[in-house]
């Protein structure tokens, strides 16, 4: 596992464990069962979620929310690390050496 105070777009990013997620209307909401904190994930955050479920390059979610959602690459960019520095500093996520 990696320690970093800012994540890069090589990062690689996984779900930590312990996160119960249920779909309410578009959004996600996710219960951590360890902090006992709810966290409304959002429909894009939702998104996001679904796509670190297995080891992920922000690069590749980054391209994977342009097509998806039509936003301008580098303002994803920086919205898509922000949402997952802040999942990490939640202890949401895992950063891992690249698979």
């Amino acid at each position: 596992m990696i320690k970093s105070d800012q994540i890069l777009p090589k990062h690689v990013v996984i779900q930590s464990e312990g996160n119960i997620v249920s779909d309410m209307g578009n959004e996600k909401v996710m219960l951590n069962i360890k902090n006992g904190k709810y966290y409304n994930l959002g429909e894009i955050g939702g998104e996001i979620w679904e796509s670190i479920s297995k080891p992920t390059e922000v690069n590749n979610l980054v391209n994977h929310i342009v097509k998806k959602y039509d936003v301008q690459t580098d303002k994803c960019e920086e919205e898509v690390i922000s949402f997952l520095e802040n999942l990490y500093q939640e202890s949401l996520i895992k950063l891992v050496v690249g698979e």
